[in-house]
């Protein structure tokens, strides 16, 4: 079969649900299962780069059959291999193909160039959603709660604060409301001016600084409108996270998916845990949806 040489056209940015679309490619996997490329579609898949996000649940409606999507990966491909969920280069790579693989049991049906109808779990997608947008706030306000422990200048966050978040990330995982974020306080970060030995001390008072911070968001509520910028309609173009906070705008780049307004949320808190051992700091992040 040929493959496709466009990248899938996803609107889960805009926040759809459902979506049509037509069967462009079925490729038959290892373990029995199948991936289903269309030419359009609203489901988040997970990306293997970096994993923040669960895939979006739901299913394909093919010829009056409707079929569970089990999963959904980012795939690659350069004309001649397909890659489902292990593209050997970076999401947006010029020369290659970047595609929403529906991963199914059972492709009995599902040709190429059949329509699809494609609906999207509502109540797992606006836990994410919740989640991601929680995740986003909450790193802004590490960032701005943790700005006194710098001693040299660094690269600074969308509000102009030192970017804690950027230099010391280590993984991030999005949860139905919520998140749980690790960060590396090793050696580099410490030569780049974090003062690292001072943190146990702070660490109550940056929690609250930070807490604060998130309440006050919270507070302005509807006035706080967030959006997706995005370069185009292709999984492969980059998009951007962009909110409008009290003062002023602040945009992070991001593919996943987020709620509209900070009016859908009732609270935002984080904990934090360091681990003077392992040089690590952890960060949960918990949201209350309205």
């Amino acid at each position: 079969m040929t493959l496709p040489t466009a990248d899938t056209a996803v609107t889960y940015p805009d926040g759809d649900l459902a979506s049509t679309g037509t069967v462009l490619h079925v490729e038959p996997l290892a373990d029995g299962r199948s991936a289903v490329i269309l030419d359009r579609t609203a489901f988040h898949p997970v990306d293997p780069v970096w994993p923040d996000q669960p895939a979006d649940t739901g299913t394909l409606t093919v010829g009056g059959r409707v079929v569970p999507v089990v999963a959904a990966v980012v795939g690659a491909t350069d004309g001649t291999t397909l890659h489902v969920g292990d593209a050997p280069v970076r999401t947006g790579t010029e020369g290659w193909a970047f595609l929403v693989c529906h991963l199914v049991d059972d492709a009995t049906g599902v040709e190429p160039g059949a329509a699809v109808e494609v609906a999207v779990d509502a109540e797992a997608r606006d836990g994410l959603s919740t989640g991601h947008t929680a995740c986003h706030l909450a790193s802004l306000a590490l960032d701005e709660a943790l700005s006194g422990l710098w001693t040299k200048e660094v690269p600074v966050d969308g509000r102009g604060k030192p970017a804690f978040d950027q230099l010391a990330i280590a993984s991030s995982r999005i949860l139905p409301d919520g998140s749980v974020d690790e960060y590396r306080i090793g050696k580099s970060l410490r030569k780049k001016g974090f003062a690292a030995a001072e943190l146990p001390g702070a660490l109550a008072a940056v929690t609250d600084a930070a807490n604060a911070r998130l309440a006050g968001w919270v507070a302005a509520g509807a006035d706080v409108a967030i959006s997706i910028e995005r370069d185009g309609d292709g999984l492969g173009e980059r998009r951007r996270w962009r909110a409008g906070l009290p003062d002023g705008v602040v945009e992070i780049p991001c593919g996943g998916t987020h709620l509209r307004s900070l009016a859908e949320v009732a609270a935002i808190r984080v904990e934090l845990d360091y681990d003077v051992e392992a040089a690590s700091l952890t960060m949960r992040t918990a949201a209350v949806p309205v």
